[in-house]
């Protein structure tokens, strides 16, 4: 076990209920081993700026209910800067911080290894809603984030069944498609729009004639925010919008559009949320002490365990065809395979439930 006297943490990037149960694990396991921990403020900016605050147990006491992050959150250019890293190092050294725990997305990660090739451990813990880092099976936030969604989706049904209309419902998720899949499953929406498989919109308009000749009245379709289309002037819009219009149109049913945007990142983390968050962030101090660094924890298969951080963003932009010339040149080719493996399992998990959702949704 290697001895450290002080690690820091910090949110990064977008904010998902579970980050403070994660910073609130992360702190009690390192306070339990002996070693202090400081509370980055704002990320990775805040490392730059020096904002610091101690952790005591008694400080992380009862966030464990709060959903979004009590250390705060920001996006850093800076810190995509040589300059900017130097200054982080330079605090790093300055307060004695002997390693970091970043909790946050890809982004985030990037940013760990910046920092551990420069001198400071770092490990990355999962924390985004959209579960759209192919390496882990899951993120913190995801859990709560679909549960936010499946209960303004029943209110929005509510009120669809007694007017006798449709409503297309756009959720987050970037260009991960999950919480839309698996909310419109869960929801019993008439279809389900995702960015990863092609859409047939008339299809999905035959089903809801259908169902409207057969005396069907409240209607509910999921769109993804990561499906753009391009209108009649040539400009690329989100396609639920366009949807709304179409399904009005061809159907003759009245039919409203609600955008969830940001109400999906917010609430008190759900018990997965909470669970997951706090043995991956014990998970992360344990692999500090180890001596290791430049891991992201992962949940794989129900297990929580650790990726190499460039592994882990290598797989993601494989799975998400961003691959740049050079990439993949740093791995061998038992290393490719696994990430192959890790890209066809993800596509698989989407194609089964997408077959469900066209077998079921209606």
């Amino acid at each position: 076990m290697k001895k450290f006297k002080r690690i820091g943490v910090l949110t990064s990037g977008g904010d998902a209920p579970g980050m403070n149960a994660a910073i609130r694990a992360i702190t009690r396991k390192a306070l339990d081993e002996g070693v202090e921990v400081m509370g980055i403020i704002g990320g990775y900016s805040g490392l730059i700026n020096e904002k610091l605050i101690p952790l005591t147990s008694g400080a992380v006491s009862n966030i464990i209910t709060h959903g979004g992050t009590m250390l705060y959150s920001d996006r850093c250019p800076e810190f995509k800067t040589e300059e900017g890293m130097q200054k982080a190092v330079a605090t790093c050294k300055k307060y004695n911080i002997d390693a970091i725990v970043a909790i946050g997305g890809d982004g985030t990660f990037r940013g760990a290894t910046d920092l551990t090739l420069r001198g400071i451990p770092t490990i990355g813990v999962t924390g985004t809603i959209d579960n759209d880092i192919t390496a882990t099976d899951y993120t913190v936030g995801f859990d709560t984030a679909m549960n936010t969604v499946l209960e303004t989706v029943d209110r929005l049904r509510d009120t669809c069944e007694s007017h006798a209309r449709c409503n297309v419902v756009e959720v987050m998720g970037r260009d991960c498609g999950q919480i839309a899949l698996m909310t419109g499953i869960s929801s019993g929406a008439m279809a389900v729009c995702i960015p990863e498989i092609p859409f047939d919109e008339d299809a999905a308009i035959a089903e809801i004639n259908k169902a409207k000749e057969q005396g069907k009245r409240g209607m509910i379709v999921v769109v993804s925010e990561g499906v753009f289309a391009t209108d009649a002037n040539g400009n690329k819009v989100p396609y639920g919008e366009l949807l709304r219009n179409t399904i009005e149109e061809k159907t003759g049913i009245e039919t409203k559009f609600a955008r969830l945007a940001h109400i999906v990142r917010g609430g008190s983390p759900t018990l997965r949320d909470r669970l997951t968050a706090t043995k991956m962030g014990a998970k992360a101090v344990e692999l500090l002490l180890e001596g290791k660094s430049n891991l992201v924890v992962i949940e794989d298969n129900g297990e929580i365990t650790s990726l190499d951080i460039l592994f882990a963003l290598t797989t993601d932009r494989m799975y998400k065809n961003k691959l740049k010339d050079g990439d993949l040149d740093k791995f061998g080719a038992e290393e490719l395979r696994a990430m192959e493996a890790i890209c066809e399992k993800r596509r698989e998990e989407i194609s089964t439930l997408y077959k469900m959702a066209q077998e079921i949704c209606r």
